[in-house]
């Protein structure tokens, strides 16, 4: 088998750059020629939750992808869509205060996330993805240390409250929160030594 070289890594990152912007031009094109429903602020808060998803159970899949298809540079694109499953969540978050609450009711935000369980665990989530966006760096590792991997693996209850959150948020019946969770729960499988470690501790 062949294995990537560092050159086509670099243009599978710039693929991946584009797969996490151009939804973005995607989405402001369909917005500006009213291709959505008639409840467009739901169309946009879902879809840059699903975007948030795609990136998280991409980040997921790298490493057992790495380690059976025998790529070990792979593991190298696994913080850039981490990075990417951050800004579709924070996009998510901001869609929802803006459309849902609007500007002028912005104070209502916390009360909201208080008082609406699935918002609860969308938040939660965001503050763990924040909390690994900026420590994603190699001076934070360097600097935490042991510490580093123990916060990481908090992608793993991220893995668990994001399509929960997801599932709670849908009014009607919908097979893709049930997609994205089956997705999530054989990518927390294949790991359940590591994870029953880390929710040990």
């Amino acid at each position: 088998m062949v294995r990537l070289t560092l050159p086509q890594i670099r243009w599978l990152k710039v693929l991946l750059h584009l797969a996490g912007f151009l939804p973005l031009v995607w989405l402001l094109l369909t917005l500006n020629q009213g291709g959505f429903s008639a409840d467009p602020a739901k169309d946009i808060q879902h879809f840059t939750g699903r975007m948030a998803l795609k990136f998280l159970l991409a980040t997921l899949a790298v490493t057992p992808l790495a380690r059976y298809a025998k790529q070990p540079l792979l593991i190298r694109v696994r913080r850039l869509l981490g990075l990417w499953c951050f800004a579709w969540a924070s996009l998510h978050l901001v869609s929802y205060s803006l459309l849902e609450l609007g500007i002028n009711h912005l104070g209502l935000l916390g009360s909201e996330l208080i008082s609406r369980p699935y918002l609860t665990l969308g938040i939660v989530s965001w503050v763990i993805l924040l909390s690994l966006a900026l420590t994603s760096f190699q001076r934070a590792q360097r600097k935490l240390g042991k510490r580093w991997q123990t916060l990481h693996n908090a992608v793993y209850l991220v893995a668990i409250l994001a399509p929960v959150h997801y599932l709670w948020s849908v009014k009607t019946y919908s097979p893709q929160p049930w997609i994205y969770a089956l997705i999530a729960a054989i990518l927390l499988a294949w790991r359940y030594k590591k994870l029953s470690k880390w929710l040990a501790r």
